[in-house]
Formats: structure tokens, sequence, C-alpha cells
């Protein structure tokens, strides 16, 4: 095995589960490939991946499925792939644990990049993304701390959450939002930010980030927000400024 670990291409079309496993075996990954739905959830279960590619349109069970079994034993980051341009289909992919969506035809170089800035994602090092407004009283934290506010506890080295006490299962992006809006201690970071956080800090600045990468994001905090059972008019979290992102709720009295 290599020092990236396992990749798993999921795709019925030959040449595009050839070109993707040529990408990704010249990034450094021990490549797998499987060639239907049901192969590729043994294969990346067996294999333990580290990152799987999936396609939507598989001829056995599509896409959505087979991210949806791959997420019962599996935080492995996970990019979908579609020929189709529907929005809907982000959105379902980002809600049933993708980390990432692109379109076909897409850049190999571009592909190779984005799964590289997610390995890159910085994980235990708290000085990666500080505020950079001031915090607000009150709800400064310890930047090597566990991060406590308002009965939820994240632990930045065992990647685990707690919510008055329960344990919380989060995908890997969940997480590090969550992360980054606690390190915040209230500063507004704003959906940009967020995209960076999302993808890796180290993804670059002249990276193209649209509209389809804001919406992302949204996905992404409003499925943080319905596993914590957020109170939309009372939010204890994560609020919303408008036009701007997202900041941690003021602590309770």
């Amino acid at each position: 095995m290599t020092d990236l670990g396992v990749a798993v291409v999921v795709e019925d079309d030959d040449d595009v589960r050839h070109l993707v496993e040529a990408v990704l075996s010249q990034a450094g990954f021990d490549v797998h490939g499987a060639a239907s739905g049901r192969e590729g959830v043994e294969v990346v279960r067996s294999r333990k991946a580290s990152v799987v590619t999936l396609d939507v349109g598989l001829h056995d069970i599509d896409g959505f499925e087979v991210l949806r079994r791959i997420r019962q034993f599996s935080d492995a980051y996970v990019v979908m792939l579609t020929a189709r341009t529907d929005e809907l289909d982000t959105l379902t992919a980002l809600h049933t644990g993708a980390d990432d969506f692109m379109t076909k035809p897409f850049r190999p170089r571009e592909l190779r990049a984005r799964v590289a800035a997610m390995m890159r994602r910085p994980r235990l090092d708290a000085a990666e993304d500080t505020p950079r407004e001031q915090a607000s009283q009150g709800l400064a934290l310890p930047q090597d701390a566990v991060y406590r506010h308002n009965g939820l506890v994240l632990n930045p080295h065992t990647r685990s959450v707690t919510l008055d006490g329960v344990p919380t299962s989060l995908t890997r992006s969940e997480f590090d939002l969550l992360h980054a809006l606690l390190k915040g201690a209230g500063a507004v970071r704003s959906k940009v930010d967020l995209v960076r956080v999302v993808r890796g800090e180290h993804y670059g600045a002249d990276a193209y980030i649209g509209e389809s990468d804001e919406r992302a994001v949204e996905v992404h905090i409003g499925n943080l927000r319905r596993k914590l059972r957020e109170d939309p008019q009372r939010p204890r979290w994560l609020q919303t400024v408008r036009g701007v992102g997202y900041r941690l709720a003021p602590a309770l009295d």
C-alpha cells in the first residue's frame, strides 16, 4: 500500500474507469477498480479505501445507493462523477454524504487537484483557519483544546462530537465545518472561506469558487443542523449571516 492509501474507482464505463485509475495511480494511490455498484461497495469495504470516485449512473444500483451503503461502514473521501448537470444530483450527492461532485467530461488535472486538496486537509493543527475578525467576547476558546459550547463538545484529536453527552456522527466535511466555526469563536466565516475548509485550506487561492461550491457549503450546513437538531428560530450553535456566511451562536446564559 502507498503512503496515500487506497483509492477505489467505481465506474461502469471502461474508458472512464481506466482514465481515473491512471490519474489516481500517478497521484500515488494504490488503486482498485469496480465495474458495478455492488462490486464497488465490497471493494471499498475489503480494501479499506481512503478515497472513492463514484459514478452516479451505474447499471445495477445507482451511485447514490452505493454511497449510502458505503457510509454505513466508511468515512472515506467520496467524489461523485456524473454526465448529468442537474443541480438536484449535486444536492442529493451531498445530502447522502459525498465530499465533492464533478460533472463529466472533467479535466484529469482538476480531479487530481481536488483529491489532493482533500487529502492535505489539516485535521489536528489548530492554526489552519484562524479567524480574520476579532472573536466575540465570551466565546474565545483555547486553540489546542476540546471545544465546548452550549452542550456541544468537539474533540479535534479524536474527531468526535457529543451533544448533551450523546455521541453524534458527522461526515468529514460536517466535522470540519463545525470545527472551523467553533474555532472562530463567533467570528463570521464567509461561504468562500468555508468552501476552502471543506476542500482543504491548501486549495489554491486562485482556484475558481462558484455558486455551486457555495451551495454545497449550504447543504453541508443544513445537514449539520439537522444532525444537531438545531431549532432554526432559536439556534444554539450555527447562525446564518445573510449575504455573507455563518458564525457560532452566542453562549446561552
